[in-house]
C-alpha cells in the first residue's frame, strides 16, 4: 500500500485511488472516462 500513499491527491475516492494504485504497481491498464483518474500517470483505455 505504500504505492497508494505517493499518489497525489487527484482523486478523493479511495476505491478508485486504490484502482490506480494496483494498476501502477502491476504495470496494468484502467478502463475509464473519469478525467481524474486520467490525471495519474497510468495507462488508460478508453
Amino acid at each position: 500500500m505504500i504505492q497508494l500513499a505517493k499518489l497525489p491527491p487527484f482523486h478523493r475516492d479511495p476505491f478508485d485511488r486504490i484502482l490506480v494504485a494496483q494498476a501502477k504497481r502491476h504495470d496494468l491498464a484502467i478502463a475509464t472516462i473519469d478525467p481524474l483518474i486520467q490525471r495519474y500517470d497510468v495507462t488508460i483505455l478508453r
